[in-house]
């Protein structure tokens, strides 16, 4: 179970963030990431991280705006958001998936979401 707080609104340019828990347990092999959606659109991944190695994955749309972090006992992951703009506005979900802990992330195995927060950005 992931359970997400943070986001909200802002205006562009402004910063947000959130964050990410996985069960209260160490989330130590797998992916986690966040994604996001808007209406009439397929969801879309933003950021992710192996929290196995700590390697970090970005969308072309948010590289070097976003940074996605995890905490030192990998039971919670962060999400940075600056510089934002207008068409960053979108429900943003946590996801997680399980797998080897030195495999890389790809965007389309995961498979636990979390309930989805909206971002507004004006």
């Amino acid at each position: 179970q992931l359970v997400e707080s943070g986001g909200g609104s802002e205006q562009a340019g402004g910063f947000l963030t959130f964050s990410c828990v996985a069960s209260g347990r160490p989330f130590r092999r797998g992916c986690m990431g966040w994604f996001r959606q808007t209406p009439g659109r397929d969801r879309e991944g933003v950021a992710a991280i192996s929290t196995g190695v700590g390697a970090t994955y970005y969308s072309d749309s948010v590289k070097d705006r976003f940074t996605i972090s995890q905490d030192s006992a990998k039971t919670t992951v962060y999400l940075q958001m600056s510089s934002l703009k207008p068409e960053d506005s979108a429900m943003y979900y946590c996801a997680s998936v399980q797998q080897p802990w030195h495999a890389g992330c790809d965007w389309k195995t995961f498979n636990v979401w979390g309930q989805g927060t909206q971002v507004t950005v004006s």
